[in-house]
């Protein structure tokens, strides 16, 4: 298992929009509105996908596991032990397909943002969705980074910005359910990512507190 480091993220932020920044975000047809600028854009790579969210990894252990046994079984009953992990074996295969074929689904259908106003968020594969989190109801933020920089960004709303788990997941930090947290995963780069989030919030905060 790759290590994992987590830092905070203050809720206080300074600019970072570049002159010229794109005026909409991809997958979306209307233009951002006046003065709004994209700070950033992408999506989740499925093979983390498939390892952390997924899982499909453990899954393959667990029906190696389970075809070792059977076959460990079967040979000191004086049977084929091919015959008698052939089934899981296929099981498995097949169980690890599904979930990597949902995985590379997820990540193809997903689109993550960050503008000067807000966090967005395109979801869903059957049925896509879009989720704005407006910079002011972010209470804070953290990052947590996997091996090849690939990370995982949770944000943690405030308390009027509550939305539903089950209408997040897979984007939401897992267990976290009476207080659902929104979260871009498997970002490349995810420092840079977490750093012009951070800059973003605190430029937001200091204008609110200028306001």
């Amino acid at each position: 298992m790759n290590a994992v480091t987590a830092t905070r993220i203050a809720v206080t932020r300074t600019e970072t929009a570049a002159a010229g920044a794109a005026e909409r975000i991809q997958g979306v047809r209307e233009d951002l509105p006046p003065g709004e600028h994209v700070l950033w854009q992408g999506s989740p790579s499925w093979q983390f996908m498939a390892r952390h969210v997924f899982h499909v990894r453990q899954v393959a252990i667990y029906f190696v596991v389970l075809a070792a046994a059977s076959a460990a079984m079967a040979a000191a009953e004086g049977q084929s032990p091919v015959a008698a992990c052939a089934t899981l074996v296929a099981m498995g295969a097949a169980a690890c397909a599904l979930l990597s074929l949902l995985a590379w689904l997820s990540a193809r259908t997903t689109i993550y943002a960050i503008t000067t106003r807000r966090v967005f968020m395109k979801i869903g594969i059957a049925l896509p969705g879009f989720v704005n989190l407006p910079l002011h109801d972010i209470e804070s933020a953290a990052v947590a980074t996997y091996g090849g920089g690939h990370g995982d960004l949770p944000l943690l709303l405030e308390p009027r910005a509550h939305i539903a788990y089950l209408h997040l997941w897979p984007h939401a930090r897992p267990w976290h359910v009476k207080r659902p947290e929104p979260m871009l995963r498997g970002v490349a780069d995810s420092p840079r990512v977490a750093a012009i989030l951070a800059a973003a919030l605190r430029t937001r905060a200091a204008d609110a507190a200028a306001g």
